[in-house]
């Protein structure tokens, strides 16, 4: 008979000593990644207000979109703007209005982002839980929310495979144990004194470790890791997005968090490792989004002579923003400005005249694209990789 798979969560040192790390593999790494956070945050103080609150938009959407799309919920990303938008106060002018699973997943992010400095606990876990099941219903099948998991209907594990041939790659501690699991994770979150980059990459493993939740625990879970960030930051402002660099490295995510839960040692420095791996890679993106804000704010600054009517306006914020996908012709313009062909037609003469748009091709291939662009006329929100309305 095969020997049963012990988990970290086994160990006899689990509850008493947790994970554990080397801090002296990942030091210098650490300290790298402080400097960096420090060095990006002076960049955006000297962006402008305007400039800063673009930044932090888009960072905020990127982060909700593609953490729920690590787990293969593919939310909307305008109306996730939207949502984000209205709720810190910016102009949400022409982006649709977000349907009620895209608004508990905002509500989740922004209460763990701007109210960083508020204490985690476990009333506030099952509203973030609630918020993301509004319905009570993960796709089609009825979960409990708002509550720790009861194993009713067996262990929690995660796995994969059809049908009859599941492959487990997890199982997490037993519905008894979840209570005592919860209360002491939530004191070590709010007492423990360490190295704040280094409590949300362990705050993040061990809550997916105890894994409370019915569903949603992957999601919770970054929650959890960008409250620590935002502690970390001390500002509700974010100018990068970790969740974004998991989603690109989701192979290699899945397989770190069971290679350091699938076994009886507690040492996560590997996990550290991966994670500060990630935010160097999330720092390096978001001199990306720095230099599409700048560009964005030059290119209006450039044009804000031309007195441009609401629709035009609209139209030229989708192409800076990447939100446009295609070639802008003139039927399409009809349809995003919500006017008529001839409407459109006179609005797109008009910004060629004024030099912001300028043509492509003749006759019914006529297109249009921002004028003095790159070379290759990618849109600003695509410069080096990073969308600033990605998704």
């Amino acid at each position: 008979m095969a020997e049963p798979i012990l988990y970290s969560h086994q160990a006899d040192e689990w509850l008493t000593t947790g994970y554990t790390w080397d801090h002296r593999t990942f030091s210098s790494h650490l300290a790298q990644v402080h400097f960096r956070r420090g060095e990006l945050a002076n960049a955006m103080e000297g962006i402008g207000f305007q400039a800063k609150q673009e930044a932090v938009l888009s960072t905020l959407v990127s982060d909700i979109t593609k953490s729920s799309e690590i787990e293969g919920d593919l939310l909307d990303t305008r109306q996730v703007r939207s949502s984000v938008a209205r709720r810190l106060g910016m102009d949400a002018a022409g982006l649709p209005n977000p349907d009620r699973h895209v608004e508990g997943v905002v509500e989740m992010m922004l209460d763990a982002t701007q109210r960083f400095e508020s204490p985690l606990t476990e009333e506030r876990i099952f509203g973030w839980h609630a918020a993301l099941f509004p319905t009570g219903y993960s796709g089609l099948h009825k979960i409990d929310v708002g509550v720790w998991r009861d194993d009713a209907e067996g262990p929690m594990q995660v796995v994969s495979g059809p049908m009859g041939h599941e492959q487990v790659h997890y199982e997490a501690p037993a519905a008894d144990r979840l209570p005592s699991e919860m209360a002491r994770f939530l004191k070590w979150f709010e007492t423990e004194q360490i190295d704040p980059i280094l409590k949300a990459a362990i705050g993040h493993l061990w809550f997916v470790t105890i894994h409370p939740l019915d569903d949603g625990n992957g999601r919770v879970g970054r929650a959890v890791m960008d409250m620590a960030l935002a502690r970390a930051d001390r500002t509700s402002q974010r100018f990068y997005s970790l969740s974004r660099q998991i989603h690109r490295s989701r192979a290699s995510y899945y397989e770190i968090l069971e290679r350091t839960q699938k076994r009886l040692s507690l040492d996560a420095t590997e996990w550290v490792i991966w994670f500060l791996q990630r935010m160097t890679e999330a720092l390096d993106a978001s001199e990306s989004v720095l230099h599409i804000v700048r560009s964005k704010h030059a290119f209006w600054r450039k044009n804000e002579d031309s007195q441009l009517n609401e629709r035009q306006t609209k139209v030229v914020n989708l192409l800076l923003d990447g939100d446009f996908i295609g070639k802008l012709q003139t039927s399409k313009y009809a349809k995003l400005a919500k006017c008529s062909v001839p409407t459109a037609f006179r609005d797109l003469d008009e910004l060629v005249a004024k030099g912001v748009l300028q043509m492509e091709g003749t006759g019914r291939a006529t297109n249009y694209v921002l004028a003095e662009m790159f070379p290759d006329s990618t849109p600003l929100a695509l410069i080096g990789g990073v969308d600033l309305n990605p998704g």
